[in-house]
């Protein structure tokens, strides 16, 4: 071989090498599922993803702090699962999974309420004595008061998804705090105290709009699991994306509104059962 030829080889050689580390350094930093809440990850299959679809959202009596079924915000930043149409990254003001030496877990539903798929999901929570806490949007709440009082009389939470749903990111400070300020007002009328919860939707905070949510008494809720349920990918697929990445501490999003829940509905059906085996409490959140 000449000493050019000796070269080129060598050049090549070198640089398959970086891409192959390159590759490796980001699979360490960027790990499938992106959420480390302890659970396991298993490779499922891809599902198709509806075009335009609504991420991530999602009510209010306040639980006793420390109580059986209640549990304390505790920020950690970083450990959530982005996904959607307006993701933005973590902000480390907002709870994604909350400390815990037990294994609780926080199942949330974003959306509602919604006149046929919330009450299943309260009665199968019921059927397991399971908490949950429900992050509501007001026009949907003022329409559907009665389903307010029926989520809060089950135990579980009622908490701050805006108004009408918008990316809170994009709007100026006025909008910001119509749309928390009208739905807290609607939420403390029905249910005698205003909600100390909130989830922007897309999970989009900033600066200005977490300093309203702040103004108004509650406290930012994001999510560290992400059932994926706005993609409508499949019961099965939702259920198994909850079971493989779960871990103590995690919050999980689901959504009761928005669209079309059926899958929701099953999916939660088969593997909160499995939670329970697994020795999985879900408990809702208190600020």
């Amino acid at each position: 071989m000449t000493s050019d030829e000796h070269t080129r080889a060598r050049r090549a050689f070198l640089q398959a090498a970086l891409v192959l580390g390159t590759l490796a350094v980001g699979r360490v930093l960027f790990p499938s599922g992106a959420a480390e809440t302890g659970g396991s990850h298993r490779t499922r299959p891809s599902a198709p993803r509806t075009a335009g679809a609504d991420p991530p959202a999602g009510a209010g009596r306040p639980a006793t702090a420390g109580g059986p079924d209640g549990h304390r915000l505790r920020p950690m930043a970083g450990e959530t699962s982005r996904s959607g149409p307006g993701a933005s990254p973590p902000h480390p003001d907002v709870a994604f999974t909350l400390s815990t030496d037990r294994r609780e877990i926080f199942l949330t539903f974003d959306d509602g309420p919604h006149p046929r798929h919330t009450p299943d999901i309260l009665r199968i929570l019921h059927r397991h004595d399971a908490r949950a806490t429900f992050f509501v949007i007001g026009e949907n709440a003022v329409a559907f008061p009665d389903l307010l009082r029926d989520i809060a009389d089950e135990g579980h939470a009622v908490a701050n998804h805006t108004w009408t749903h918008p990316q809170l990111t994009t709007l100026p400070p006025g909008d910001v705090r119509s749309e928390l300020g009208r739905t807290s007002s609607l939420l403390e009328e029905v249910l005698g105290s205003a909600p100390d919860l909130a989830r922007a939707p897309y999970g989009a905070w900033d600066d200005p709009s977490l300093s309203i949510c702040n103004d108004l008494g509650m406290s930012p809720v994001g999510w560290a699991v992400d059932s994926q349920d706005w993609t409508t990918p499949g019961a099965d697929f939702i259920a198994d994306t909850v079971l493989s990445e779960i871990g103590p501490g995690a919050i999980v999003l689901s959504h009761d509104g928005g669209g079309e829940r059926t899958q929701t509905v099953q999916a939660l059906e088969w593997y909160l059962p499995r939670l329970l085996d697994d020795g999985f409490r879900p408990i809702r959140i208190e600020p």
